[in-house]
């Protein structure tokens, strides 16, 4: 693991490009609230939806570079909006929100999956896409 505490991963990951020097609560707190969304049937379009993921890449970087002591601590937060995401989504390598977005490393998994539950305007992207999921009525 690395070497750094919050405070300097957040401001090392602003100078690589993050709009702002995020905490770990931020971004861990951004995970959940999209998890939720995604849960009941993500709102909002495309363009926000994948811009919401981008919480995850965060954390996905900040956990290369932080101290060990507080990769402990957060990850079974981490892990357990993770099973969440996985069980609300549908894994198809990425091939739908591909069309709007390139799917980033292979080990970025929250890419290649879409909302089981497509509804509003991300659902008719998605299913415009190709993806196959459930409308909220459905469940």
């Amino acid at each position: 693991m690395g070497t750094h505490d919050e405070a300097e991963v957040g401001e090392l990951l602003h100078r690589r490009g993050w709009r702002t020097a995020f905490t770990v609560a931020d971004r861990v707190n951004a995970w959940t609230e999209l998890v939720n969304a995604v849960e009941r049937g993500y709102g909002d379009d495309i363009h926000e939806y994948t811009n919401d993921l981008y919480c995850r890449d965060w954390l996905h970087e900040a956990w290369l570079l932080l101290h060990d002591h507080v990769v402990h601590t957060w990850t079974p937060q981490v892990e357990a909006a993770d099973e969440r995401f996985r069980a609300a989504t549908v894994a198809d390598d990425g091939l739908a929100l591909g069309r709007f977005h390139r799917p980033p490393r292979p080990d970025m998994w929250w890419w290649r999956r879409h909302p089981r539950v497509l509804t509003g305007a991300l659902g008719r992207a998605l299913r415009s896409a190709g993806a196959v999921g459930a409308a909220p009525e459905d469940l």
